[in-house]
């Protein structure tokens, strides 16, 4: 295993709801990363990290920001994606990897920490995922989902095939019970919800949309068509019946947001592994 650490070093839309070294990570989203909302959201993630520790993995890093905060606190950091970004803080080691098929050794890792990604696992292969985080965990897991998601909410059409996709690629959704079904050998140490938004629609609202062509999509996402991986453009140009759905489907939507109550946005869970397994 030391072997293996050491080489791998009107109609208007409705409302949606640091060090030098990390700045360089991400430049391009600075804005988000920083802002009071985002930002409250990775303290209350590191609040329940061991404040000390020997190896740890990021599971789905992207750019390695929070891989380098990591680093303040662990020895050994290695971030794994399925590509590798153009430059890797030297803090770092980087592994290219699939989380469905991880190249580390069993109970290779202190913590394991897996934020922003499960969401985004096709239902086919999410068993088999948590079976692999679990897996190379030999003390801590960390793992970040959006919380009792409304998919529904911010859907986008896709110019190309037509499907509809969730926002941001999201595919599942996730509370307390279905999370803690999906890691069975782990005991649930502590779940903190974070954030609150009254964001939701209903289902007469979202087949408006559906036939207004989904305007007000998050196509500003990475994320591509999960039916046909052609990149989500927000349409162009709307038909009058769209346009007068797209009304009716906001105001709707708006009526029932003064009625529904709050909820929270993101949940973090740490687990902790049974000493005799």
């Amino acid at each position: 295993m030391s072997n293996t650490l050491e080489s791998m070093r009107g109609e208007s839309p409705p409302t949606m709801g640091a060090t030098p070294t990390e700045d360089a990570v991400m430049p391009g989203a600075a804005a988000f990363r920083y802002s009071p909302r985002e930002q409250a959201r990775i303290a209350a993630l590191f609040n329940l990290i061991p404040e000390r520790g020997g190896t740890a993995l990021d599971i789905g890093a992207r750019d390695g920001f929070l891989s380098v905060r990591l680093s303040q606190r662990y020895e050994t950091v290695i971030a794994c994606d399925l590509e590798k970004p153009a430059s890797v803080p030297p803090s770092l080691a980087w592994v290219v990897g699939d989380a469905a098929r991880l190249p580390f050794p069993d109970r290779a890792f202190d913590l394991v920490m897996c934020v922003e990604v499960l969401e985004h696992i096709p239902e086919r292969l999410l068993r088999r995922v948590c079976a692999e985080l679990t897996r190379v965990t030999r003390r801590n897991l960390i793992i970040g989902v959006p919380y009792d998601q409304d998919l529904r909410l911010g859907r986008t059409t896709c110019a190309t095939c037509g499907g509809k996709n969730p926002p941001y690629g999201h595919v599942n959704v996730f509370n307390e019970l279905n999370l803690e079904c999906l890691f069975p050998e782990l005991r649930a140490e502590k779940t903190e919800l974070v954030g609150e938004s009254q964001e939701r629609t209903n289902g007469v609202s979202a087949r408006l949309y559906d036939w207004a062509a989904n305007p007000y999509g998050t196509y500003e996402q990475d994320e591509p068509c999960i039916h046909c991986g052609a990149k989500l453009v927000r349409p162009a140009q709307r038909s009058l019946p769209q346009r007068a759905f797209a009304f009716a489907a906001t105001h709707l939507q708006r009526a029932q947001v003064a009625v529904t109550g709050r909820r929270s946005n993101w949940m973090h869970v740490l687990y902790s592994v049974d000493p005799s397994r």
